[in-house]
């Protein structure tokens, strides 16, 4: 299996299109934080906008998606001469209509959901990705291609919106999550995503570790394996990946650990053991310390929850 294809896995993230936006003019569409572990996306279609998130303001077109890790306030604004306006909604059999209030003709086509994330890893994943996430997949070719692709089946889905949809569009959103993933380009955001790494060698070390994060990893040997000095390594992993190489390595880690606490019978000491730590205690307290609570805690948890 790849690895953007284990990561979603092991997220056990969940899907739902909640709104399809054709908003005319001189519209702003303000849109509160959801509940904990909800990862707002937003991925426009046709037309122009500006997303404002935290006071900032980015600039999307068609092809842009923007996923937000922490559930944030955020307003989406399309300009015009005409006075400011909010915006009406009509709920539909699957997901909520939403138009410019006054009417008038829809200058975007936008569609807003939500991932449900899995405490653990899908928490761990999402919270390594920066907020806001602004790819454009009409960068690439393959991107544009999919998107393409995508969007008529979304769009084809919406018309129907009867039985099925939701299962359909939860589907397709996945999708549109795994596109995001692989994505290197980055929209306007100051870096890209370490799941889709621009620098090739740095890429090749995410994967091996993605792979066997349980192995024993140094910096010193993999800047060797990667023709570069440690000082090189360093900078060229920080820059590629917006994060130092310890802090993935850990949590790495902890995503695959979180996983086999909530699929597993395995022991906590060999769950530890098979992530890469020398001692329980010292995998007891970074699990504590990056998801919130003990290893055996989570484990009671996610099966009372099933």
């Amino acid at each position: 299996m790849d690895d953007i294809s284990r990561m979603l896995r092991m997220a056990r993230l969940e899907a739902t299109l909640d709104k399809r936006c054709l908003l005319g003019a001189s519209t702003t569409m303000v849109v509160q934080p959801g509940a904990e572990r909800d990862v707002p996306f937003h991925v426009l279609l046709e037309g122009e906008l500006e997303f404002e998130v935290g006071g900032h303001l980015f600039p999307m077109v068609a092809g842009d998606v923007i996923v937000l890790p922490a559930a944030v306030r955020h307003r989406v604004i399309t300009s015009g001469s005409l006075p400011a306006r909010g915006t009406v909604e009509t709920a539909g059999a699957t997901f909520t209509r939403t138009s410019s209030a006054g009417g008038g003709p829809a200058v975007i086509d936008l569609f807003c959901g939500h991932y449900r994330v899995a405490p653990g890893a899908g928490a761990i994943l999402f919270g390594s990705l920066p907020t806001p996430t602004h790819v454009s997949l009409f960068e690439s070719e393959a991107g544009r291609s999919v998107l393409l692709q995508l969007s008529a089946l979304m769009r084809a889905e919406a018309q129907h919106d009867g039985a099925g949809s939701a299962a359909i569009m939860s589907a397709l959103c996945t999708v549109l999550i795994a596109l995001v993933l692989r994505t290197s380009a980055s929209a306007g955001a100051h870096r890209g995503l370490w799941t889709a790494a621009a620098d090739g060698p740095i890429a090749d070390v995410i994967q091996r570790v993605v792979q066997k994060p349980g192995d024993s990893w140094s910096i010193a040997a993999l800047a060797r394996d990667s023709a570069m000095s440690r000082a090189t390594f360093i900078r060229r992993f920080q820059a590629a990946t917006g994060t130092t190489f310890g802090r993935f390595l850990v949590r790495t880690r902890l995503m695959c650990a979180a996983d086999l606490l909530a699929g597993t019978d395995l022991t906590v000491s060999t769950i530890s053991s098979q992530v890469g730590y020398r001692s329980e205690s010292a995998f007891t307290r970074a699990f504590r310390e990056e998801v919130g609570v003990t290893p055996a805690r989570f484990r009671r948890s996610q099966r009372s929850e099933a």
